[in-house]
This record gives C-alpha cells, sequence and structure tokens, in this order.
C-alpha cells in the first residue's frame, strides 16, 4: 500500500492506528454495556457489536500486517459470533417463554383457588 508515493505509507499507518485506537476503545464500551445491561436484549446487541468491531480490528491488522492468513481468521471469526449470538438468542428466548408459561400457570391457580 503506497509503496510508490512518498509519505503515503506513513499516513496509512497513521489511519489505521487510529482506527484501532477508536475500535478498542468502543469495544471497551460495548463490554461496559454487555455488563450492565439492563435488559438480556442489550447484553446480547453489544456482544454482537463487540463481535462486529473484532472482525474490523482483525481485517484493519491484516492491512497493516500484509498478512493474508489474518482475513482467514477474520472470516472464521465472522462464522463463530454469528453463532454465538444465535445460540444466546435461542437460549433468551427459551428462558422468557418459560418464565411466561409460569407467570400463566400461577394466574391460572391464582384464579381458579379463589
Amino acid at each position: 500500500m503506497g509503496k510508490g508515493i512518498p509519505g503515503l505509507e506513513t499516513a496509512y499507518q497513521a489511519l489505521f492506528t487510529g482506527a484501532l485506537i477508536f475500535l478498542a476503545v468502543m469495544v471497551v464500551l460495548c463490554l461496559v454495556r454487555a455488563i450492565i445491561g439492563p435488559r438480556v436484549a442489550d447484553r446480547i446487541v453489544a456482544v454482537n457489536m463487540m463481535g462486529t468491531m473484532v472482525m474490523v480490528i482483525i481485517a484493519i491488522l491484516a492491512l497493516m500486517l500484509e498478512e493474508g492468513y489474518l482475513a482467514d481468521i477474520c472470516l472464521i471469526y465472522a462464522m463463530l459470533s454469528f453463532l454465538a449470538v444465535i445460540v444466546l438468542t435461542k437460549v433468551y428466548m427459551g428462558v422468557y417463554r418459560e418464565k411466561k408459561e409460569k407467570e400463566k400457570e400461577k394466574e391460572g391457580k391464582q384464579h381458579g383457588g379463589d
């Protein structure tokens, strides 16, 4: 990148470094959101955002270091992140449905016992 033009390599390096710092700060903020919630949906979205930002970080590192295998790692990470979010969502939906069914049973017992 920018091999023929003087100063362009330095500009790219500064741009990529700035982007990496920005993304690292955003990942930390998403981690805070994932910890404090307040809802489970907020946590799932934060985890998904963190996965997306890590993929961008890996892609930027692939450009900076000029290593092609990092792009493959980025694709594998994308698949794993996608599957993790799907599994978390399925588990959350199962817990949510179970909670709603228990609430309906309690209401039925309260109304049936009157």
